[in-house]
């Protein structure tokens, strides 16, 4: 039931962070062009989504791993 879980939680949470992420990219090239402060915003916005895109890749991994067995 364990893996299940950690499955479960790390698929969800690639998935938002994922989803934020581009949410965030795409606010900050709005700022970007109308000349706001976008470089952290829009860097920190990218971290999230790499982050997402592990968690969804190790939990995809981790499930057909555990089907195999």
């Amino acid at each position: 039931m364990k893996s299940k879980i950690r499955w479960l939680i790390q698929s969800v949470s690639g998935l938002l962070l994922t989803g934020t992420g581009l949410c965030m990219t795409i606010d900050a090239a709005f700022a970007r062009s109308a000349e706001e402060e976008w470089f952290w915003y829009g860097t920190g916005s990218l971290i999230l989504f790499q982050a997402g895109l592990c968690l969804l890749i190790d939990a995809l991994r981790f499930r057909l791993k555990r089907e195999n067995i």
